[in-house]
């Protein structure tokens, strides 16, 4: 049997649409049994509807608390069986309770510990990386802890900066470098999980 996914994604799903075209391929064995958002027009959930995925919205307008947040998520994640949940794109504090710590990733657009931390996703971090002048970005998939992008690193990824890159390149090809990271650590956790 597959190891079942939840993905959590405030956004477009781009990255959710790169892991159901690696499973579809064969190229990851799992599935993804629940997408849940924090944001009713997401387009991941449209994305995920499409494929016939179970969808989730825990509407911000209900004034949850993270700790609620977090209960109603992993309770309908536990309902369905899953066994790892994915955050890809997801702009909401998420406490981990304990019996998931260790099953819980992130993926982010720099190579942490730098351009991590509360504030610090999409543009953002490309914008800062740039202002910095670094020679080198990419991305992390990461374990989720209570602390924002500090959780023990599972996977990196390099990719150079150009010294004609602005935002909006530097972005195209860090997400490129993700479209693989992240199956990559998916595989490698459940590859871990059964040493």
């Amino acid at each position: 049997m597959k190891p079942r996914l939840a993905v959590l994604a405030s956004g477009s799903g781009r990255s959710l649409e790169n892991l159901c075209e690696r499973i579809d391929a064969g190229a990851l064995a799992a599935e993804v049994a629940l997408v849940a958002s924090n944001k009713p027009e997401a387009y991941a959930l449209e994305r995920a509807r499409r494929r016939s995925i179970e969808t989730l919205v825990v509407d911000p307008a209900r004034g949850l608390s993270p700790e609620e947040f977090a209960r109603e998520v992993f309770a309908a994640c536990e309902a369905r069986g899953v066994q790892l949940v994915v955050l890809a794109g997801f702009l909401r504090l998420l406490p981990i309770p304990p019996a998931w710590e260790g099953r819980v990733l992130n993926i982010h657009p720099s190579l942490l510990p730098a351009f991590g931390g509360k504030g610090c996703y999409g543009d953002r971090v490309h914008a800062a990386a740039l202002a910095r002048g670094v020679q080198f970005s990419g991305c992390t998939v990461h374990y989720v802890t209570n602390e924002y992008d500090a959780g023990p690193i599972l996977l990196q990824k390099v990719v150079p900066v150009l010294p004609t890159d602005d935002v909006h390149a530097l972005a195209a090809r860090v997400f490129e470098a993700e479209k693989d990271a992240l199956p990559e650590a998916i595989a490698l956790h459940f590859a871990r999980a059964t040493r």
